[in-house]
């Protein structure tokens, strides 16, 4: 497949495809019923009022640094604010100073703008891809089934750059009860919708009759759906939002990011063990009138990716900028949620909003910088916990998509965030993905390939 040429629409920083010109061997049971909670009370699926839609105005496209401008910048790495606090105890500090390089080895080829490759936690071994035309593969010893898990085409509206699936997450005990979320743009509007699906007595294709929609909301834009969704170390599913779309959160005097009586532009936090979904008791905003109880972090303008530390439980979102910044968030295990991360009053360490005071002391700051010099949307990846390269262990890895160079982040022993360039992926990268084993691997969505992470000392 072709390269797709990278053209750069500042002002937008639309996160994958609007950057390009053109854009096991046990059956799950079927009949299981659904775990009921009692800890909450549930919701059912809603399509929340939004301010009128408007369109982003239009902007002049400017071309990315050459990749050779880019590879012989000297020592290209992000910025690094310096830490509020100290590293908490469940952070493991490592020898940040380890020098390392990664590369990518083509692993499956020939795919439709894949935008996600997961484990589904069943011991299987398989790997699931997400087409975001509406597709789940199945790829089994490096070869994709001829027969698709599950296809959506018919539901997803894929029309435009950053709409369609987006994401797919297993329940944590896939193995026995065969449930796994979806997260995709809908027909005919867009709107994001979370739906719950089952697999059939084949453990290798779904039951494409069981989806039921568990939450749904509308979108004014085009652009910006968040789109990530993960079961956290808590059992409860995680669900990243984007601000709406359009240029500069533009819908509302402060912008969806900051304000708490929407789900855009936020990490939500859902308990699915209840019939649609319920609010867990210590979500941090669930006794507050004027908030979303599902909210469990504000303040974010495109989270496209984030991940857990499968090790630790600490919490990692690459979330998109607007004209200038691109960053990475952190969110210790231990936290209890609330967090504002900040859009659209910073963007990245940088002030955007000045009206809504950038000095105010709440505002939690990225882990990790980096400006539109070295790429201009941030895909973010994993900590590397796999056996392959020991000296891995600990290194949170992310990309940019339109550049492809990566980028290694790790906190030293005195608790300091230590971030410098890896590599360079020549393909456009849309997201990172884990297996069983804590290997990493890279979706091209431009060549429409699946890469094996490799790394050399």
């Amino acid at each position: 497949m072709n390269f797709i040429k990278i053209v750069l629409t500042f002002g937008m920083c639309l996160i994958f495809a609007a950057c390009a010109a053109n854009a096991p061997t046990t059956n799950a049971p079927t009949n299981a019923p659904l775990p009921t909670s009692g800890s909450a009370q549930t919701i059912a699926p809603t399509r929340p009022p939004t301010n009128a839609p408007t369109h982003a105005p239009t902007s002049q496209a400017t071309a990315p640094p050459a990749a050779t401008e880019i590879s012989n910048a000297a020592t290209p790495a992000p910025t690094q604010p310096a830490p509020t606090q100290p590293a908490p105890t469940n952070t493991r500090a490592i020898a940040a100073d380890i020098s390392f390089t990664v590369g990518a080895e083509p692993f499956i080829a020939n795919l439709k703008k894949p935008v996600l490759v997961t484990d589904a936690g069943d011991g299987s071994g398989r790997l699931f891809i997400v087409e975001q035309r509406g597709d789940i593969l199945i790829a089994e010893n490096g070869r994709v089934r001829e027969t698709p898990f599950l296809n959506l085409r018919g539901k997803v509206n894929s029309q435009d750059n950053e709409r369609g699936l987006l994401s797919v997450a297993f329940h944590p005990d896939y193995k026995n009860n065969g449930i796994f979320f979806v997260d995709y743009t809908g027909e005919p509007d867009g709107a994001t919708v979370i739906e719950r699906y089952r697999v059939s007595a084949d453990p290798n294709v779904a039951d494409a009759n069981s989806g039921r929609v568990i939450l749904e909301f509308a979108q004014p834009e085009a652009n910006h759906n968040g789109g990530m969704m993960a079961f956290g170390p808590d059992g409860y599913l995680y669900i990243g939002t984007g601000d709406g779309g359009g240029a500069g959160d533009e819908h509302g005097p402060i912008g969806n990011g900051q304000n708490l009586n929407t789900l855009l532009g936020k990490m939500l936090r859902i308990d699915v063990n209840a019939d649609p979904y319920a609010i867990p008791a210590d979500n941090p905003f669930v006794n507050r009138a004027d908030a979303k109880p599902e909210i469990w972090a504000y303040g974010l303008r495109n989270p496209w990716r984030f991940s857990f530390d499968r090790a630790t439980g600490d919490l990692y979102i690459g979330d998109v900028g607007q004209g200038s910044r691109e960053e990475i968030d952190f969110q210790a295990a231990s936290a209890h949620g609330g967090e504002n991360y900040g859009w659209r009053i910073m963007e990245g360490d940088e002030c955007y909003d000045a009206a809504q005071n950038c000095a105010r002391t709440d505002l939690i700051p990225p882990i990790a910088v980096y400006s539109h010099d070295f790429g201009c949307s941030v895909t973010g990846g994993y900590v590397y916990r796999g056996q392959t390269y020991a000296w891995l262990d600990g290194q949170y890895l992310f990309a940019d998509y339109c550049s492809g160079i990566v980028w290694a982040t790790a906190r030293d022993a005195n608790g300091v965030w230590q971030t410098r360039r890896v590599g360079k992926f020549d393909d456009t990268i849309s997201s990172f993905g884990q297996d069983a084993n804590g290997e990493l691997y890279v979706v091209g969505h431009g060549n429409g390939v699946i890469y094996k992470l490799t790394a050399s000392r």
